[in-house]
């Protein structure tokens, strides 16, 4: 089994529910409120864990009790985070999240400690890059940081997942350097400057390709995701499952894939398996409580065959 390194943000994710997003000026009632661990790399690294991948993450928390139980939970978990590290600067990156009563949500993040997650951290852990056969970023940490991962990780011949979230313009550099680009809509507008409704799906993925992106994973939420390489084209349809909240979706989409190429699946299988983990994890609330495991999410692929 490939060893999988997940570099990225640690977040506490303070969850409202309610039934309608306030306008502007506007007070009115939640439903409820709780706190749990969250941060898109946090969450990547443990839905590639329970997914039954082999996982190391390198994250940046404060030293605060958000840092000390969010280190303490990857370890208990089995994830290897003896690379994480706590920063007495700043405090645990925060996220704020609305969710509605369709289970779509809006996101405030405060990136705190993730900001010190820098270059010079990331040299002074190279050995973990070269140990490493899947590398797996996302967009909440510097850029500058993600830049050179991507630099170091390519020069040794890393397969390098990059999930463009939160949406980012990315350098064609970087677009070059990678293995899969795992985009959502307004990722993709971001990154190629068009409009999907005006150009179709395809014809954005092919702009990514044409960046000198390897290989393109668009996910379209309820629709499902479209693969994208210059030999092949792969639509995978959503699984249908009544959402409850959708705030940790993609993340868990990305962790799955890597967890099924890691294991030497096929990418349509890959694809299959990771999709099956997101609609799973969209029926339950919360980021990280909601990711499913190995066997659960194979299950559920048995039963809807």
């Amino acid at each position: 089994m490939k060893k999988i390194l997940v570099i990225g943000s640690s977040n506490i994710d303070l969850i409202a529910t309610l039934d309608r997003f306030p306008e502007v000026g506007e007070t009115i009632e939640g439903f409820s409120f709780q706190q749990e661990m969250g941060g898109k790399g946090a969450n990547q690294a443990l839905a590639a864990h329970r997914a039954g991948g082999e996982v190391v993450f390198i994250s940046m928390l404060g030293d605060d009790s958000y840092g000390n139980n969010a280190l303490r939970f990857f370890e208990q978990e089995g994830i290897d985070v003896s690379l994480s590290k706590k920063c007495k600067e700043l405090p645990t990156g925060t996220a704020m999240i609305w969710v509605d009563q369709n289970g779509e949500n809006s996101i405030v993040i405060i990136p705190g400690a993730n900001k010190m997650l820098t270059p010079s951290y990331i040299n002074s852990v190279r050995k973990a890059i070269e140990e490493a056969d899947i590398i797996v970023l996302q967009m909440e940490i510097p850029y500058e940081t993600v830049s050179t991962v991507c630099g170091v990780a390519s020069q040794l011949g890393k397969q390098i997942i990059l999930n463009v979230a939160p949406a980012y313009p990315v350098d064609d550099t970087i677009l070059r350097e990678i293995h899969i680009l795992i985009v959502n809509q307004s990722e993709a507008e971001t990154i190629t400057g068009e409009k999907i409704n005006e150009i179709g799906e395809d014809a954005i993925v092919e702009k990514l390709l044409m960046k000198g992106v390897s290989n393109v994973i668009l996910t379209l939420s309820s629709k499902g995701c479209l693969y994208k390489n210059s030999d092949e084209t792969i639509s995978v349809p959503a699984y249908k499952v009544k959402a409850r909240d959708t705030t940790a979706a993609g993340d868990t989409f990305c962790g799955a894939l890597a967890a099924a190429l890691s294991k030497d699946k096929n990418i349509k299988e890959a694809l299959l398996f990771a999709t099956a983990a997101s609609a799973l994890c969209v029926t339950r609330l919360g980021a990280q409580p909601s990711i499913p495991g190995e066997m659960e999410i194979e299950d559920f692929i048995k039963t809807r065959s």
